[in-house]
């Protein structure tokens, strides 16, 4: 039989997109808050403590014929030259290299070293996106526009996209501005897939955002999470231990605090939040560990899951 004389039949289904997009910023501008809101659920751990992001966390979502795959980096880290911001930076320019598009995030109106410093990294000739976030905080809107020529003057943007990440239209918006950027290609995910992250991963990052908020700027920024135990009983009961890794018996107790009430109330609202996300019961357990000098220490970072 002659192919060519029973063509195949055409269709009007457009193409399948796919592509790996970056988040990258200097530290505190909104890049979890935005992966969380690009996602729709929350996946990435917020604080207002600069450097709250420690790990490469990818959030999926797909819209139409286009899965959008997030990768939510650690701010870039130009302070404290311990291993552990040694391994972020890694990271941040790991995900560069990897990724088909470029996300630069920017609050709207501002621009310091730090901001260049990130924007020095961005790979020559890749698609790269203009951010800039927290809109709702600029008073004068007169003064974007020469902002903005400065923004274009300093690296050639694709893309530039004033918004909010806390207003669904702006996320929308940015949804439709990315996806002509996406390669044809299959989908890397199952169409409702959320995020690559394990269930164990994302509590004990609960566990941690919970210990940032709570303590505020007292803590140091070295301090991690590591979980013992993540079971599952038959009753859909989560048995869960954690350990909560510091440098000082100082920090300790400011974890602990005056009969134990700051561990408590750190333990009671990371409880609760992981029920949430798990849509189970969960027993928790939680204690608190000195190791010194862990945040520069090559084998530690490693067991602790720091690539």
């Amino acid at each position: 039989m002659n192919d060519a004389a029973n063509p195949a039949p055409q269709t009007d289904q457009p193409p399948q997109r796919c592509g790996l997009i970056a988040i990258v910023g200097r530290p505190n501008v909104g890049k979890s808050t935005l992966l969380n809101a690009l996602v729709g659920q929350k996946i990435s751990i917020t604080s207002r403590k600069a450097q709250t992001t420690r790990h490469r966390i990818t959030g999926v979502r797909t819209l139409g014929e286009s899965q959008f795959v997030f990768v939510d980096t650690p701010g870039f880290q130009t302070r404290h030259g311990t291993a552990l911001n040694r391994s972020l930076n890694r990271t941040v320019q790991g995900v560069l290299a990897d990724v088909d598009v470029v996300l630069f995030v920017v609050e709207a109106g501002r621009f310091n070293l730090d901001d260049a410093k990130v924007l020095a990294l961005l790979p020559p000739g890749k698609p790269a996106v203009l951010v800039a976030n927290k809109l709702d905080a600029v008073t004068r809107r007169q003064e974007m526009l020469p902002w903005l020529k400065s923004m274009q003057e300093r690296h050639p943007f694709a893309e530039f996209v004033p918004i909010s990440a806390r207003k669904t239209d702006d996320v929308e918006r940015l949804f439709k501005i990315v996806a002509p950027y996406l390669p044809e290609q299959p989908w890397l995910y199952e169409p409702d897939a959320l995020t690559d992250r394990s269930e164990r991963f994302l509590a004990a990052e609960l566990i941690r955002e919970k210990l940032f908020r709570l303590t505020g700027d007292e803590l140091p920024y070295s301090v991690t999470v590591v979980l013992d135990k993540f079971e599952e009983e038959q009753s859909g009961l989560r048995r869960i231990a954690a350990t909560i890794v510091v440098e000082r018996e100082a920090h300790k107790g400011m974890i602990i605090g005056e009969g134990g009430h700051q561990l408590k109330r750190i333990a009671s609202e990371a409880r609760q939040e992981l029920e949430r996300l798990l849509e189970a019961k969960v027993f928790l357990e939680i204690w608190v560990k000195v190791r010194s000098g862990w945040a520069d220490d090559e084998a530690h970072l490693r067991s602790y899951g720091y690539e």
